[in-house]
């Protein structure tokens, strides 16, 4: 007996993407319309020709009552027919809706969803295999168009995703409603019809009935044409998601629960790169977070290119914000109030912890001058018998004044800060050494103080190093 024309087709692309192996378990979602009764059918008939395990699954939304039970009891007679396993859910969706005021189709899919995952999960299955097919996929893309999308929105719905250890797969994605039909009835395959699918105040059907054959007056092949947009726009997106993880990884630098960045680095990527850099920080951002509406994407844009502007904060809901201070950019969580420390240098050698970023500054005693200069600035030298001991690493006081090295006089730490374009929101946690008698002795990464130079009559040298030094080094120049 020759194989059915589409069951070639859809065990062709399977091979071609890999998903198709002997003694894998794939959990198929199955409403009971013509779709995923096709899918189950076509799985039916694959397993026999390489053994793999197919359990359907049905969930009834109680939606449509007496409608809904019948379309229950079709998968799981069906199924036992030809010798599935089927899980089933009954799950009260209205009541979901009016205890969360979720829309009725996200509150359904979330559910559906929620149940698909457990009963894959309880199977040890890998794969949960979907019923979508090319007509969902035009009309996906035809609404995302109307309200407005980029390449991501046009790619319309993935082939394949992948959650956590499960992947869910669309087989029927490239298989159009009237094919699934046609070999419907070549093959003898039950299915219920949704009476909800004409309701046409679900802004999908309207799409479906009334939309897509008016455009179909203009382009008959209008359908073909969203789909081949819906692959190109896959490509495409697929190679800019590639580039913006690359970017990231060289652009973005943890910091607590969100990332910070360079503001002149950013500028100098393109502005298709910049969106995306943008949302993949947010993505990878500690905790749950919502996606951004083009405008929030467009005002962070517009503050990071601000020649003008030094400082600027956007709040983007939810408790998260973007600030940007001289060149240094923070995308994330709102900061908690700063770690106010005050800490002993007790004995030498000694390593004293610095409030947040794990860092430390190592004090080392030598017996003998060190009359070389320190490698940077995040490196000093002192002569000990100008010291009052103990030392101390702590945060900034109000009225914190010092005499840098060369400069008659003495200077505020606040206005060090800003001449550094030190970020403000760095500047409560930065650490300053002092001495026993409050003589503020360095301010790591900016300034030595002339206190207790080194010369050559030196008997002992107190070195004080940060371990790792910044990741946000001090800007010299101007914007």
């Amino acid at each position: 007996m020759s194989r059915d024309e589409l069951l070639v087709r859809i065990m062709e692309e399977a091979e071609r993407e890999g998903w198709w192996t002997a003694g894998m378990t794939a959990v198929a979602a199955v409403s009971g319309g013509p779709d995923s009764m096709a899918l189950l059918h076509l799985l039916w008939k694959m397993a026999g020709e390489r053994p793999f395990k197919v359990v359907a699954a049905h969930v009834n939304h109680r939606f449509r009552g007496a409608e809904a039970e019948a379309e229950a009891e079709l998968v799981r007679q069906t199924a036992a027919q030809w010798g599935i396993p089927v899980e089933t859910a009954d799950i009260d969706v209205p009541a979901y809706i009016e205890e969360t005021g979720m829309n009725p189709q996200s509150a359904a899919r979330e559910k559906r969803y929620g149940f698909l995952k457990e009963t894959a999960r309880s199977y040890g299955a890998s794969l949960l295999l979907l019923g979508h097919h090319a007509d969902d996929q035009a009309e996906t893309v035809l609404m995302r168009m109307l309200r407005g999308t980029g390449i991501g929105g046009l790619a319309g719905i993935p082939y394949r995703r992948r959650e956590e250890n499960l992947e869910l797969i669309r087989p029927l994605l490239r298989i159009t409603k009237g094919e699934l039909l046609a070999y419907c009835g070549r093959n003898e395959v039950p299915y219920a019809v949704d009476s909800s699918n004409s309701a046409r105040y679900y802004t999908r059907n309207s799409v479906r009935l009334d939309l897509i054959p008016m455009l179909e007056n203009y382009n008959p092949r209008l359908k073909e044409s969203l789909i081949r947009l819906a692959d190109l726009a896959a490509a495409d997106d697929e190679y800019m998601e590639a580039a913006a993880e690359g970017v990231f990884r060289d652009h973005a630098v943890p910091s607590g629960a969100g990332f910070r960045l360079k503001r002149r680095r950013f500028r100098g990527l393109h502005v298709a790169l910049q969106r995306r850099l943008i949302k993949l920080i947010l993505k990878y951002s500690s905790g749950p977070w919502h996606t951004l509406a083009f405008r929030q994407v467009e005002e962070v844009l517009e503050a990071l290119s601000d020649e003008v502007a030094t400082v600027a904060r956007i709040d983007l809901g939810e408790g998260w914000v973007c600030v940007r201070e001289y060149d240094e950019v923070y995308l994330g969580p709102q900061a908690a109030e700063p770690t106010v420390y005050a800490y002993p240098v007790s004995g030498f050698p000694c390593f004293v912890e610095l409030g947040t970023g794990g860092r430390s500054i190592r004090f080392e005693r030598w017996e003998r001058a060190v009359t070389s200069l320190p490698v940077n600035r995040w490196e000093a030298f002192f002569d000990e018998s100008s010291l009052s001991l103990p030392l101390i690493v702590r945060t900034r006081l109000p009225g914190d004044r010092m005499a840098p090295l060369g400069l008659n006089g003495t200077k505020k730490v606040q206005d060090m800060f800003v001449d550094a374009k030190i970020p403000r929101s760095m500047r409560d946690e930065w650490p300053l050494v002092a001495d026993a008698e409050g003589r503020i002795l360095w301010v790591p990464g900016l300034r030595r103080s002339g206190i207790a130079r080194v010369d050559a009559g030196t008997a002992r040298t107190i070195r004080a190093a940060v371990e790792p030094e910044f990741r946000t080094p001090p800007q010299t120049g101007h914007e």
